[in-house]
C-alpha cells in the first residue's frame, strides 16, 4: 500500500519548531515543504537547513498556499488563537503547540471554527503518543498492578531572569504553569480523569507571571501532587503509585525515557528505544488520522483539550495569574 504524501507548513520559527523539523523527516509521507517567520531571514535560513521548498515573511501567506496540507504552529502562546483559526479558514489541518489557547474561551472558539469549516485541528501534546506514556496508559486501564491511587509528577527549570524573555513576559502569556506545569496537569489529568476538587499555590514574580506553582488534585480514591517552577531546577519525574506496584517515569517524564517498576518485590527497568526526540510520534498520528478522513484526532481529543484548559484556567484563579 502506497503511503500518502502530506506537506507541512511551519508557522513560528523558534526552538520547538527546530525539533518538530528534525523529527518530520523521520514520518513517512511527510514533507517540510513550505515555513514562516516574520523575519525573511530567519524563514530563509530555517527553510535551507531543512530544505523546505518555501520559506515565507507572513504567516498568511503560508496558510494561503494552495500545497500546504497541515501546518504546525509553533509561535508563542497568545498567538495560538488567531494563528489556528487564520490557517482553519484557510482550510488547512492545524497541529497547534499546548496549550492551545490562553484560555478556555479561546479553545472553545478554535474548535468551533475547525467544526465549522470541517477542517482537522490538534493541540500538539506530543507526550499522549510518546511509547512510555502509551505503555502507562495502558497499565492503567488494564489495571495490571491494581489501581491508581497516586500521582506525584514535578517539571521545574531554572530559566535566568530576564523581563524580556518570553517565559517571564506576562503579555506573551510568559509563567510556569501554561510553559512547563501543563504537563504535569496533562499526565493527572489523563491517568485520573478531571479532580473532584483542585488547591493551588504559586509564587507571582515582578513581571507579572508565576515562578512556581504548586497544585492538588483530590479525587474520591486518589490524589495527584504536581509542580511546576522557572525558578529552580527540579528532578521532572512522575512517580506512580499502584494498588500492587510502584512506577517512576525517569527524567524528563514528558519526553521519550525510560521506566522503573518496582511490584512483588521484584524490581524492573523498561526501556523504548526511541531514537527520535519524540515529536514524530504526533506527526505520523495526524497523517494517519487525515488518512481516515477525521477532523478529530481519535487519541487527543477536542473534548480533552477543553478539560486541559478548564483545569489550567481553574489553577490561574486560584494562584490569582491573569492575562
Amino acid at each position: 500500500m502506497t503511503t500518502k504524501s502530506y506537506k507541512w507548513g511551519i508557522i513560528g520559527l523558534g526552538k520547538i519548531a527546530h525539533k518538530f523539523a528534525e523529527d518530520l523527516q523521520r514520518v513517512e509521507g511527510a514533507e517540510l515543504y513550505a515555513v514562516a517567520s516574520r523575519s525573511s531571514e530567519k524563514a530563509e535560513e530555517f527553510a535551507e537547513k531543512f530544505e523546505a521548498a518555501k520559506s515565507y515573511n507572513s504567516y498568511e501567506a503560508l496558510a494561503q498556499d494552495p500545497d500546504v496540507d497541515i501546518i504546525y504552529i509553533a509561535t508563542p502562546h497568545v498567538f495560538h488563537h488567531a494563528n489556528t483559526i487564520m490557517c482553519i479558514q484557510n482550510k488547512k489541518a492545524v497541529l497547534c503547540e499546548k496549550p492551545m489557547g490562553i484560555n478556555e474561551h479561546q479553545v472553545q472558539e478554535m474548535i468551533a471554527a475547525a467544526r465549522t469549516e470541517n477542517v482537522f485541528l490538534m493541540e500538539a501534546l506530543w507526550t499522549h503518543f510518546l511509547p512510555h506514556f502509551e505503555y502507562i496508559l495502558d497499565l492503567v486501564e488494564t489495571k495490571k498492578f491494581g489501581k491508581l491511587k497516586e500521582l506525584t509528577a514535578d517539571f521545574g527549570f531554572e530559566a535566568p531572569f530576564n523581563s524580556e524573555k518570553r517565559i517571564f513576559n506576562k503579555e506573551l502569556g510568559g509563567g510556569s504553569l501554561l510553559d512547563v506545569g501543563i504537563y504535569p496537569v496533562f499526565a493527572a489529568m489523563t491517568l485520573l480523569g478531571e479532580p473532584d476538587a483542585i488547591s493551588a499555590t504559586g509564587t507571582i514574580g515582578k513581571t507579572g507571571v508565576d515562578e512556581d506553582c504548586t497544585i492538588n488534585f483530590s479525587y474520591k480514591n486518589a490524589k495527584a501532587e504536581l509542580s511546576s517552577a522557572i525558578n529552580k531546577t527540579t528532578n521532572t519525574e512522575a512517580k506512580l503509585i499502584f494498588e500492587d506496584a510502584e512506577v517512576l517515569i525517569r527524567s524528563r517524564f514528558h519526553e521519550p525515557t525510560s521506566l522503573f517498576i518496582k511490584s512483588n518485590g521484584k524490581e524492573e527497568t523498561r526501556g523504548f528505544d526511541v531514537e527520535s526526540i519524540g515529536y514524530n510520534f504526533e506527526a505520523a498520528h495526524i497523517q494517519k488520522m487525515l488518512s481516515e478522513n477525521r477532523v478529530e484526532s481519535t487519541v487527543m481529543t477536542h473534548k480533552k483539550s477543553l478539560l486541559l484548559i478548564s483545569l489550567l484556567d481553574k489553577i490561574r484563579k486560584q494562584i490569582a495569574l491573569e492575562y
